[in-house]
């Protein structure tokens, strides 16, 4: 799986490539014609490109021509991908509680796995180290209401009563999120920090056409659109915030566009499904809020949220999850010391592992150790990113 062409690099496994855009509109031509190509492969279309991950790698000599033929070039030095590693004494004892969260299926070696195959793998992986303080790492789930009271995870606490922790006491914020709108006219969107339409198609001709219908709305608006294409399903997502006027800056209501969306898609015969978005980010507490978000910036590639007093960092194609930082009191030594049991991997091509360390170092991290396809390496305060070869 690794003779693919120059446009191609195996990341976390799987054959994936970046194409660049001009628009939302010239990167859905090219989505067409991939989906036509192979029905299982998973696109992430964007504002500035799209990113493709197939499902046999023999399709992707015919996607590069098709790429070739719109003029759009590829990007490999853009490539990654990012899951959740959970270090646990007892792994068969927290795995129920996160499948039932997170709504993942079961993976290969125990990996818990979104089916839409959008937000992080959670690796759950065996450790004796103790570690009984909480982590400085905690994740926020956002699901529809039903879906919440579904998972049903026990009592919660917290200052807004969502948060849940597992028999370890890795926390996660579970919330519940609501409709967009009180009308009709956005019936099949969910406002799960993001806005978020989820749309069963029957067929590749079908998905084609309401992910060029998305496209052509939302460049008419100038609206950064996200348009993810699975086997069988179209998700239109607003990305975190952005539907709100203050993120975008735009002269523009969002759930206006929602509606044409929605009209757009139900006149091509698709259906909603209202229980399949979900939200994912991860929280990092930090003593020095500003030190560890830039080397966060820095290993990530992230850019730094546009609003005022927001300490959001985000992947700028938002393929990735967005990363949030508050204030640790500086006086909670031990907290402060003790490991993590939760920390972040990330998959890069293998000819991008040396720059990326780099990066990270630069940034204030520090190389803590290493083995064959794998760096770990601790932000200023500790926290944990390993970078390991995509392949």
């Amino acid at each position: 799986m690794t003779d693919f062409g120059t446009d191609w690099r195996v990341v976390d496994g799987v054959a994936t490539a970046w194409f660049d855009a001009p628009s939302l509109v010239a990167g859905a031509a090219l989505a067409g014609r991939i989906v036509e190509l192979s029905a299982q492969s998973v696109v992430d279309l964007r504002a500035t490109g799209l990113r493709v991950r197939l499902d046999a790698a023999e399709h992707a000599e015919a996607v590069s021509a098709a790429a070739r033929d719109l003029e759009l070039a590829a990007d490999p030095a853009v490539l990654q991908q990012l899951s959740v590693v959970l270090e646990s004494a007892n792994p068969s004892a927290v795995r129920p509680f996160w499948q039932r969260v997170l709504d993942y299926g079961p993976g290969e070696d125990g990996v818990l796995v979104d089916r839409l195959r959008r937000d992080p793998a959670l690796r759950i992986r065996q450790s004796t180290e103790p570690r009984p303080l909480r982590n400085r790492i905690h994740l926020d789930v956002v699901r529809p209401a039903a879906a919440v009271e579904q998972a049903s995870p026990g009592e919660a606490s917290g200052p807004y009563g969502v948060c849940h922790a597992d028999p370890d006491g890795n926390e996660v914020d579970l919330v519940p999120g609501a409709t967009l709108g009180e009308g009709t006219g956005t019936a099949d969107w969910q406002a799960v920090f993001s806005a978020m339409a989820c749309y069963r198609v029957t067929s590749p001709m079908q998905q084609r056409e309401l992910a060029a219908a998305a496209a052509a709305l939302a460049e008419d608006t100038g609206f950064p659109l996200m348009v993810d294409l699975r086997p069988g399903l179209v998700i239109i997502d607003s990305g975190k915030d952005q539907w709100e006027a203050d993120a975008h800056g735009l002269e523009l209501d969002f759930t206006d566009l929602a509606g044409e969306l929605q009209t757009a898609a139900r006149e091509l015969g698709a259906t909603a499904d209202p229980g399949l978005p979900r939200f994912v980010q991860l929280f990092l507490d930090a003593a020095d809020v500003a030190a560890v978000r830039a080397f966060w910036v820095a290993a990530l590639g992230y850019a730094e949220d546009r609003r005022a007093g927001a300490s959001d960092i985000h992947d700028p194609r938002r393929l990735t999850p967005v990363l949030v930082f508050q204030e640790l009191d500086a006086s909670e030594t031990e907290r402060r010391r003790q490991r993590n049991r939760i920390h972040v991997e990330l998959a890069v091509p293998p000819d991008l592992v040396q720059s990326r360390l780099a990066a990270t170092v630069a940034a204030g991290g520090r190389l803590v150790d290493e083995s064959e396809g794998r760096r770990r390496i601790a932000d200023p305060e500790g926290n944990e990113l390993v970078i390991v070869s995509g392949a």
